[in-house]
């Protein structure tokens, strides 16, 4: 048994949820851990793919088909289908994260203008600033 069968238990199956787990610990790592704020919002993006990832993994159905129904009643037609409410709740998640992420940062870059940086510690350190009404 080779390395690689070892560690992901010889089921290529689950390569998928190691991927997913790696890929939320990294992100959630991310966010944690840095003090700037685009690396905080490039960790958000990763922990977002990982769960995008983990429940397209889940809605897949082994030898599962398309959920599309023949014109005709074949014999022996196809009864095993995949579920595709789980690709339809993902690409709407996927267009809510874009929108996250933009707005994020344009927040970013309203913070910079008005602070000089995006760094959360040397924000924290600087008096409070007053926010300038834009016409």
């Amino acid at each position: 048994m080779s390395s690689f069968e070892t560690l992901f238990g010889g089921l290529p199956g689950l390569l998928n949820y190691w991927v997913a787990i790696i890929l939320l610990v990294c992100g959630l790592i991310m966010v944690m851990d840095s003090r700037n704020l685009i690396k905080k919002l490039i960790g958000l993006n990763i922990f977002q793919s990982a769960v995008f990832l983990l429940f397209i993994t889940m809605g897949k159905v082994s030898q599962g088909h398309p959920p599309i129904l023949p014109a005709t009643n074949v014999e022996g037609a196809i009864s095993n289908f995949s579920n595709p409410l789980p690709h339809a709740l993902i690409l709407t998640a996927i267009v809510v994260g874009v929108a996250t992420t933009a707005v994020g940062l344009a927040l970013v870059v309203r913070i910079r203008r008005a602070y000089g940086t995006i760094h959360e510690d040397q924000i924290m350190d600087k008096p409070e600033v007053e926010p300038e009404i834009i016409p």
